[in-house]
C-alpha cells in the first residue's frame, strides 16, 4: 500500500510503501471487539464493595417478640429488608482482568491499522519532535492534519518532549509503535503515523509473526 508522506507544514514530500501484512489486511471485526473489551476489563479497578448482614454494625437482638404483635417474624435489625440492613448479593472487590491470546491481540492491532488506512483516516508524517515541549507548537503542527477531533499520534519511540507538549490536549493520544492500544487506536478519528514508526511497525509485526 502506497501512502504519501507529509511535512509538518502539511506539504507532500514523497511516498512510502506500507506493508500490506500490517496495513492492507481484511478487517476482522471480531478480534477488534475482543481486544477492546479485554483492555477495558483490565482497566477496571474492581473495588466496589457492599456489606452483608453479617458485616453490618448493629444489635443481634430481636426487635420485638416472635408472636402476638401482628408483624412479620424478624430476626434482627440487620436484615436486608430493613433500612440500614445488609445487602443481598452485592458486589465485592474482585479482579476483572484476563488475558487473550497474543496472536489474537496482534491481529486486532493490524486489523485496526488496516481499517484506519482503508478509511483514509491515517496520515504519514515525517519524523518530528517538539523541542520546546510547548503545547502551542504541537497544536500548530496538528492543525495541518486534524482539527478539534480525536487524534492518535504513533511515535517511533517514547518521545518525552512531544508527550509533554500534548499533555494538555484532551483529544490527543500518544502511542509507541510497540505499545499500541486497541481502544485509542480504533476510536481515533485521525491517526498521525510518524514515518519512522511506520517502518518500525512493519519490522515489529514481521518479527512477531516469525516467532
Amino acid at each position: 500500500m502506497e501512502k504519501k508522506v507529509y511535512s509538518i507544514d502539511g506539504k507532500e514530500l514523497r511516498t512510502i510503501n506500507l506493508d500490506d501484512k500490517v496495513f492492507g489486511l481484511p478487517v476482522n471485526e471480531d478480534v477488534i471487539y475482543y481486544a477492546i473489551t479485554n483492555e477495558l476489563a483490565n482497566k477496571r479497578v474492581g473495588t466496589a464493595c457492599t456489606k452483608t448482614r453479617s458485616e453490618v454494625h448493629g444489635s443481634n437482638a430481636k426487635p420485638y417478640k416472635q408472636k402476638g404483635t401482628g408483624n412479620a417474624r424478624r430476626g434482627d435489625k440487620k436484615s436486608p429488608i430493613t433500612v440500614g440492613g445488609g445487602t443481598i448479593f452485592g458486589p465485592k472487590p474482585r479482579d476483572y482482568s484476563y488475558a487473550i491470546p497474543k496472536k489474537e491481540k496482534r491481529l486486532a492491532m493490524k486489523s485496526i491499522l488496516s481499517l484506519q488506512a482503508q478509511a483514509d483516516r491515517l496520515v504519514v508524517v515525517e519524523d518530528f519532535t517538539v523541542e520546546s515541549g510547548k503545547t502551542k507548537d504541537l497544536v500548530k503542527i496538528l492543525n495541518n492534519f486534524a482539527k478539534d477531533e480525536r487524534t492518535v499520534i504513533i511515535t517511533k519511540d517514547d518521545d518525552k518532549l512531544i508527550r509533554r507538549a500534548g499533555k494538555n490536549l484532551p483529544n490527543v493520544y500518544f502511542l509507541s509503535y510497540n505499545r499500541l492500544r486497541a481502544h485509542d487506536l480504533f476510536y481515533g478519528r485521525k491517526v498521525v503515523l510518524l514515518e519512522g514508526a511506520a517502518k518500525n511497525l512493519s519490522e515489529f509485526y514481521a518479527e512477531k509473526e516469525a516467532e
